[in-house]
C-alpha cells in the first residue's frame, strides 16, 4: 500500500506526521536527501525540515544523491524506514535522481509501502512530469535532462506548491493560469499536505504552528 506525504513545507506542518504514519517513529531512520537544494543560494527549509524530524525522534541518515556512491545511494534508500526529498530545484532534483537511478529505487521503496515524504520539490516529483514547473524553478540548472521532463510517476496528479506564499504567490499563479485546464492540478500552501494512504487522497490544513511559525514567515505567511 502507497504512503505518501506530500507537502509544500514540511517543517510547518510537521506535527501531522504523526497522526498520518500511524505508529512509533522515535528510532526510525530516515533516508534524507536535500539533493534539490544543492543548486539555491537560499536553504535554510533544508535544515528547519532535518530538526522537524529530528524533533519527531526519527534519525535523519542524510544522502546528497549528487555525490555519493551507487552502493550509498542503493544501501541508504534500502535500508531506511521513510524516505524524505527536500525542497529545491526540481528540475535539478529530477536530473540527479535519473542519473543515478535513485528514482526507480524510490519507487521500488514507495511501491512497497515504504512512507515516502516529500517537500516542494520533493512532492512535485512525484508527478508524471515536472515541465509545468518552469515558472517556479529554473529547468536550465538541469542540461542533462535535454528537454525530458518526465518524472515519478507516483501520482497521476501534479503538485503546485508555495501557493499562497511568498516568493512563490506569482509563480504559482502562472502555472495554475496556464495549466488549470490541462492538468489535474493540486494547489497546496505551506500549511497544507496532501496525504495518500493507498487509495485513498486527502489534503489537509494545519493549524501554524508556533515551533515554526516564526521562521516560515521567511517563506512568507
Amino acid at each position: 500500500m502507497r504512503r505518501l506525504f506530500l507537502a509544500s513545507y514540511f517543517a510547518e506542518i510537521a506535527k501531522s506526521l504523526t497522526d498520518f504514519a500511524g505508529d512509533e517513529l522515535a528510532g526510525k531512520h530516515v533516508a534524507f536527501i536535500p539533493t534539490a537544494s544543492v543548486v539555491e543560494k537560499m536553504a535554510f527549509y533544508v535544515k528547519e525540515d532535518k530538526q522537524a524530524l529530528e524533533k519527531l525522534g526519527l534519525v535523519v541518515d542524510e544522502l546528497e544523491i549528487s555525490t555519493a556512491t551507487p552502493q550509498e545511494i542503493k544501501d541508504t534508500i534500502a535500508n531506511s524506514d521513510i524516505c524524505f526529498v527536500t525542497g529545491g530545484n526540481v528540475f535539478f532534483l529530477l536530473q540527479e535522481l535519473k542519473r543515478t537511478g535513485a528514482d526507480e529505487l524510490l519507487i521500488e521503496q514507495i511501491n512497497k509501502g515504504k512512507l515516502y515524504i516529500g517537500s516542494s520539490a520533493g512532492s512535485a516529483i512525484t508527478c508524471p512530469d515536472i515541465e509545468y514547473l518552469k515558472y517556479m524553478d529554473n529547468p536550465a540548472k538541469a542540461p542533462n535532462l535535454e528537454g525530458d521532463y518526465s518524472a515519478m510517476s507516483i501520482v497521476d496528479f501534479h503538485v503546485v506548491p508555495h501557493a499562497t506564499n511568498f516568493p512563490f504567490k506569482g509563480s504559482a499563479k502562472r502555472v495554475i493560469d496556464e495549466y488549470s485546464g490541462k492538468l489535474d492540478l493540486r494547489v497546496i500552501s505551506n500549511n497544507q499536505v496532501i496525504t495518500i494512504q493507498g487509495d485513498e487522497e486527502r489534503t489537509l490544513t494545519v493549524e501554524k504552528s508556533p515551533r515554526f511559525g516564526r521562521k516560515s514567515e521567511r517563506f512568507g505567511k
